[in-house]
């Protein structure tokens, strides 16, 4: 069996805090709101290896209202949420994000980004693609007040131990 899901996450620009994206730290003047480090490359893929389970969503399993997950390390969730594919019986097919940002500039991340998240997940670096846009200055994105990902998954259903 194999199962699909999408994941979105947004967060808005603050002063005082690092940019983790990929869970990779940016070069940057600002980081992003949130209550954890507010990576939204890796609550996108949260959300979409979730959604693929029919687990629900990355606030459900890890609320933004426990101290738990003050300033936790978003590669920390995600490791959980391998955790109940694993659980579940399941491995992952792929990944595929795409990050909306006016600024910075991530094209030299996204390798670095890629080989994070694979070594998180104990996967091969070559199932998870990453890509950025620009929203040609339309919105908040374009207007540099945020970023927002969106992330699709694949999951496989084990079979046998071989797998």
């Amino acid at each position: 069996m194999v199962r699909f899901g999408i994941g979105y996450d947004i967060h808005r620009f603050e002063k005082d805090r690092k940019l983790m994206l990929g869970g990779v730290e940016i070069a940057h003047d600002k980081g992003l709101a949130g209550h954890s480090d507010a990576d939204v490359v890796i609550h996108a893929i949260c959300d979409a290896l979730l959604g693929a389970l029919g687990k629900g969503d990355i606030g459900e399993h890890f609320p933004n209202t426990q101290d738990a997950y003050k300033n936790i390390s978003s590669l920390l969730l995600l490791q959980r949420v391998q955790t109940i594919i694993e659980a579940d019986g399941y491995r992952i097919g792929n990944i595929d994000t795409v990050l909306q940002a006016e600024e910075p500039k991530l094209n030299k991340y996204k390798e670095a980004m890629k080989k994070t998240i694979a070594k998180a997940l104990a996967i091969d670096a070559s199932l998870i693609n990453i890509k950025a846009t620009t929203m040609e200055g339309l919105g908040a994105i374009g207007n540099k007040e945020g970023i927002a990902a969106f992330a699709c998954a694949i999951l496989e259903e084990k079979k046998g131990d071989a797998d």
